[in-house]
């Protein structure tokens, strides 16, 4: 594998491990216990392993290789999103502000869940646009085309953006907490279902929209 893709794969691995601690202590605070030393360790080793090994397959099924490099980079992504998501929502508590807190009740019901999910995401997708264009699809372009695909990521992650919010808040609101699951856990689970389902949206997206090749 070249050191380029084995460089990213390993500062994905570093990324996705640091960002997993914040989310498993408020999903799972016996687990985290028990392997906050090994969570770092693990991933730095794990994912550029599992991405040679995709590399491997790549060479005979090009497709595969991009897949992989895709969910590595969207499996980082859901974690900056989920990592963001814990921060604000414990930040807020301390001052007060519940995430369950309405904002609006009408016809479209809003609470600052709702608010904390669009704003890790939005962070999310930043992170998302650089990750996949320059390893996922590995573009390198002019400015001018740059700012093109920019305009066409940020109108793809938009959508993206919607659905996610849309399907996390509907998980959240709707669906009644089970496994004794608190708010703030159940949080974790309606954010993961949105960003799911972003994903799949996003790189159909990205891969026949913004980066699309042209022969």
């Amino acid at each position: 594998m070249p050191k380029k893709d084995l460089g990213f794969s390993l500062g994905a691995g570093f990324l996705i491990g640091v960002l997993l601690l914040p989310v498993l202590k408020v999903a799972k605070p016996s687990l985290f216990d028990a392997l906050v030393f090994y969570i770092v360790p693990f991933f730095l080793i794990a994912t550029p392993l599992g991405t040679i090994i995709a590399y491997k397959i790549g060479l005979r099924f090009a497709l595969i290789w991009q897949l992989a490099k895709y969910v590595v980079v969207g499996g980082m992504n859901t974690l900056v999103d989920l990592g963001i998501l814990t921060l604000v929502i414990l930040v807020s508590k301390n001052f007060g502000v519940s995430a369950e807190d309405l904002i609006y009740s009408g016809l479209l019901t809003i609470t600052f869940y709702s608010i904390y999910k669009g704003f890790s995401f939005i962070i999310a997708n930043i992170n998302s646009f650089y990750w996949n264009k320059y390893w996922t699809f590995s573009r390198k372009d002019t400015e001018q085309k740059s700012s093109a695909q920019f305009v066409q990521f940020f109108t793809v992650s938009l959508i993206g953006l919607l659905i996610n919010v849309v399907i996390a808040s509907l998980v959240f609101r709707s669906v009644p907490p089970f496994a004794d699951l608190n708010p703030d856990q159940w949080g974790l689970i309606g954010a993961a279902a949105g960003s799911l389902t972003g994903m799949v949206w996003n790189f159909l997206g990205y891969k026949f929209i913004v980066f699309e090749k042209k022969v």
